[in-house]
């Protein structure tokens, strides 16, 4: 039985194909695109899932969008009217596509599919929770569900045990902890639904300064979780803006202006609202554990992506065991109502391991063959050298040591945000200049952004504060002690982005300002070919790590054809470029010509 799941029309569109419960195939549209968060019905991602299954869209039992379109529309009527006659030109610049294409969902995925079959809806929060609970490794857990807003909720908990999941509670719209959080992303200055991850990567050279005053009057948050948002500080129940007058005279002058200068104010800022929302993340866990009883928690919805409050979760929560969908946002609400459909609606059994999840290390994308690759690079007439199997993995930690950057084109391209070992930009945790030449000269984005760590699995708990695998670089843990290097008092007294330039630690590089790291464990079964780079580093160079960023810059979505590759590799100083076996090095090939000019576009100042 073939089920396609898909979201759209928000942002992050996506697809997924399950059959008999097993997940084929899933993929942004971003991805094929090349527009990034691409929002737009995911007519690529879902031909290269009938492509990947070997199917047509004739083949498939039932087509699952991931929420109902009628609620969310309610909802956004509802609203408009409570605030009316403000936001009459949201009002008319949504109300086009709703009567046009978004309320006859169903009439225009079967035209766009050429399919006639069964399409169902579920809720988009259930949906998360599908994507949270089915591919966990749990046979019973809580869920836990946060993000923006889907029609009504904003989040909700339930459980989930076989087959089955139960939503019991929910907070709904305005009242949202995510869009609180996108509220501060877009007054410091960054793109919603884009930049809230900047906001966590700067709050560490923060101070928690205005943390009371979010306390105190935006949000009333209750000591079970439950919160509310003071509405007279927000504006996007009816316009088009985050914020206000209200708000921006409470926190002392307007929003930062996009692409200026972040001050030591926008780093105070978003250290309060990311200790906020920990805070409530904690306080709902807390609440969830004490209603359900279930000693493991899953979570989804765009706010799972806080990696740094799931860290928080892990080592201060309650439950036992915390899993997270790597696609936590609205792509994987393709792969959850797909599931949804799967086991809840056609009642299919399920069962789990207590281990292993079904996600495959989210390694769901397209792949590419040898001869695929080696067809691209000779019909362009690109110099590379040809590695057998056996002798990647050397090449690569000897240049690695050399403190060279490595873009790697390995397998499946990543389902999610984060590259994992797929798409990847690598480099030398050890070398203190690195953050900084990465961020400056190959992703071309702010010096302040942290860069995650890559080790072996054994290895984690010799060099961070965790105990267990972390595949998918969502949980956030501090560097152990012993790796670490004090401060000399000079240092100490430094604030803000100087201290980008303290070496930290024996991994400098991926050592955040607060010693804390965004950790992905690897295992052999799960990437044989990173797992094997990592070791032969290990023998190397006595480190089990590398410094894992993903294949873009900023910007772009992650690389995810050959091509692809090559041309970020060309626009950027990466020094090499590992296509499968095929190694490039950058001093060997002919400009890109006019092309090049592109950098000028996300050099900073």
């Amino acid at each position: 039985m073939n089920i396609l799941g898909i979201s759209a029309f928000y942002h992050d569109s996506a697809a997924c194909l399950l059959r008999d419960g097993k997940i084929i195939a899933a993929a942004q549209e971003e991805r094929f695109t090349r527009k990034k968060h691409d929002f737009s019905f995911p007519t690529h991602a879902i031909d290269f899932c009938l492509k990947q299954g070997g199917i047509s869209a004739a083949d498939l039992d039932v087509v699952a969008f991931y929420d109902k379109p009628f609620l969310k529309f309610e909802r956004i009527l509802e609203t408009y009217l409570a605030f009316a006659p403000h936001g009459i030109a949201s009002f008319l610049q949504a109300m086009p596509l709703w009567i046009k294409q978004k309320l006859w969902m169903k009439d225009f995925i079967q035209e766009e599919l050429k399919f006639q079959g069964k399409v169902i809806f579920p809720e988009h929060h259930e949906s998360h929770a599908a994507s949270a609970f089915f591919p966990s490794p749990f046979q019973e857990a809580a869920i836990l569900t946060m993000d923006g807003v889907g029609e009504w909720a904003t989040t909700s908990f339930g459980i989930g045990k076989g087959n089955k999941i139960h939503l019991e509670a929910e907070i709904r719209f305005p009242h949202s902890l995510g869009l609180l959080y996108s509220a501060f992303t877009y007054y410091t200055g960054f793109k919603v639904n884009s930049g809230e991850y900047k906001v966590m990567g700067l709050a560490p050279y923060g101070r928690p300064l205005f943390k009371d005053l979010i306390l105190k009057e935006l949000i009333d948050l209750k000591e079970d979780g439950s919160f509310k948002l003071n509405m007279k500080y927000f504006d996007y129940c009816a316009g088009l803006r985050m914020t206000n007058g209200h708000f921006h005279k409470l926190f002392g002058g307007p929003p930062r202006k996009p692409e200026s200068r972040v001050t030591q104010r926008e780093m105070d800022l978003a250290r309060s609202v990311q200790e906020v929302t920990e805070e409530a993340m904690l306080r709902i866990a807390r609440h969830v554990h004490k209603i359900t009883g279930q000693k493991n928690i899953c979570l989804a919805g765009g706010v799972a992506l806080n990696c740094v409050g799931n860290g928080r979760l892990l080592r201060e929560g309650p439950f036992e065991n915390i899993w997270i969908q790597p696609a936590a946002g609205d792509a994987g609400g393709a792969l959850g109502a797909a599931y949804f459909a799967w086991h809840q609606y056609l009642e299919n059994p399920r069962v789990a391991d207590g281990r292993n999840d079904s996600m495959r290390g989210s390694f769901l994308g397209p792949e590419y063959s040898e001869a695929e690759i080696r067809d691209y690079l000779e019909k362009h007439e690109i110099p590379f050298t040809r590695l057998a199997d056996e002798e990647v993995a050397g090449s690569v930690a000897d240049l690695l040591a050399k403190e060279k950057v490595v873009g790697w084109f390995q397998g499946a391209m990543e389902f999610g945000p984060r590259a994992l070992g797929g798409r990847s930009i690598l480099g030398d945790p050890r070398s203190p200049k690195m953050q900084e030449q990465m961020n400056l000269k190959i992703k071309f984005r702010e010096s302040f952004r942290p860069f995650a760590p890559s080790v072996a699995a054994e290895k984690v708990s010799n060099y961070f504060e965790m105990k267990c695998e972390s595949p998918y670089m969502l949980l956030v843990a501090p560097v152990k002690k012993e790796r670490r290097r004090e401060m000399t008092a000079e240092e100490k007294k430094l604030e803000g982005i100087e201290l980008l330039n303290v070496k930290r630690s024996e991994i400098p590089a991926v050592t955040h300002v607060d010693y804390s790291a965004r950790v992905q464990t690897i295992t052999g079964m799960q990437h044989p070919r990173f797992y094997q780079l990592l070791k032969k580093f290990e023998e190397k160079q006595g480190c089990p790590v590398l410094i894992n960023t993903s294949f873009n810059v900023r910007g772009e979505p992650i690389v995810c054809t050959p091509e692809d590759a090559y041309r970020c590799f060309m626009r950027t100083h990466m020094d090499h470029l590992v296509l499968g076996n095929f190694l490039l090095d950058k001093t060997r090939q002919k400009p890109l010509g006019k092309d090049t000019d592109w950098m000028k576009e996300f050099e900073l100042d």
